[in-house]
């Protein structure tokens, strides 16, 4: 295995569970939540402010400059003057190359992972969505959603357009791209229509082929 996927997902479609399926059956890292914490290990910031900016822009002068307040490990005068989330976001970009150079195959959660790889010729970027069934119903499940939200199907709905938003507007206020839309990624896959196990068997078979042909 010498290949990095990076994965774009809607909020519900699957995303995690298709990267960890991808990163066990080749034995490689996987780096969704996990990332976060070496982007603080790396860069000096502490991990609550880095798990605060997760692909999460911010326009709020006042919470930018009370939050600068708490950074350090970057001198230079160009980057003290950023707001935090930008300088979170250029350490998460580090520490995403950093991770690619050091490990050369690992899968990649989110993040503009993409973006910030764009330059290494071993990278497939895939985007993974469904319809709304479908997410429901997985989201449903999901640990990290409200109980309140989980009991009641149009707070469910504007849940999870609501983690779409964020990640559409984090994606698109930092790359040149546009979050889902199928020419920014080399594959986009609706995990709906062969299920999770389907969409992981598919994808084995690309990453093979991508490997053969280069």
């Amino acid at each position: 295995m010498k290949t990095i996927i990076t994965i774009g997902r809607q909020y519900g479609s699957g995303g995690r569970e298709v990267g960890q399926k991808l990163a066990a059956h080749y034995g490689i890292n996987y780096y969704d939540s996990e990332l976060l914490s070496k982007v603080a290990k790396d860069s000096g910031f502490c991990q609550e402010i880095v798990q605060q900016q997760d692909e999460r822009p911010t326009s709020s002068f006042l919470y930018n400059l009370v939050m600068d307040t708490y950074t350090f490990g970057f001198s230079s005068s160009g980057f003290s003057n950023m707001p935090i989330s930008q300088k979170v976001f250029l350490a998460q970009f580090d520490t995403i190359k950093k991770i690619a150079k050091e490990e050369g195959s690992c899968v990649i959660i989110g993040r503009c992972a993409d973006c910030a790889l764009q330059d290494f010729p071993n990278v497939i970027n895939l985007f993974l969505h469904a319809d709304e069934s479908f997410r429901m119903a997985r989201a449903a499940t999901y640990p990290d959603v409200p109980d309140e939200e989980k009991a009641n199907p149009d707070k469910l709905r504007e849940f999870i357009l609501r983690k779409d938003k964020q990640r559409q507007s984090y994606y698109n206020y930092y790359s040149m791209k546009k979050w889902g839309r199928a020419d920014t990624y080399n594959m986009s896959l609706d995990t709906g229509l062969l299920g999770i196990d389907g969409t992981v068997k598919l994808l084995i078979q690309l990453i093979e082929d991508f490997e053969n042909k280069n």
